[in-house]
């Protein structure tokens, strides 16, 4: 399962950095949403301290190491609520620009042919 997971966050990651490098905005938006996908599922990957543990200590705590870390599980969730808000206000200001601008490239020019 760890593979999987690891082609995962990597297919996600790749994909986000090409689409970044490419000239229209709707592309470099979508790009930085995979990309930031990735950023969490690799958080979350790594911050577990042990598979299969409940998250809350019980009264009766025993050896901490037995239970799973909530931080990354946090930073995580409030990761994904300001990446939701920044990708709105990207849209908005794609919107905005390619209504003055007339193009959605990166740039503001057409590619010459």
């Amino acid at each position: 399962m760890e593979f999987v997971l690891a082609i995962g966050i990597g297919t996600l990651a790749a994909s986000g950095v090409w689409l970044i490098l490419r000239p229209r905005t709707f592309q470099v938006i979508i790009g930085l949403s995979l990309l930031s996908y990735a950023v969490n599922l690799f958080i979350v990957a790594m911050g577990r301290v042990r598979t299969g543990a409940p998250v809350l200590i019980a009264k009766e705590a025993g050896d901490p190491a037995r239970y799973a870390d909530p931080l990354p599980q946090a930073l995580v969730l409030t990761a994904i609520v300001i990446s939701f808000a920044t990708t709105a206000l990207f849209l908005v200001v794609l919107l905005a620009s390619r209504g003055l601008a007339r193009t959605d490239h990166v740039d503001g020019q057409e590619p010459e042919a």
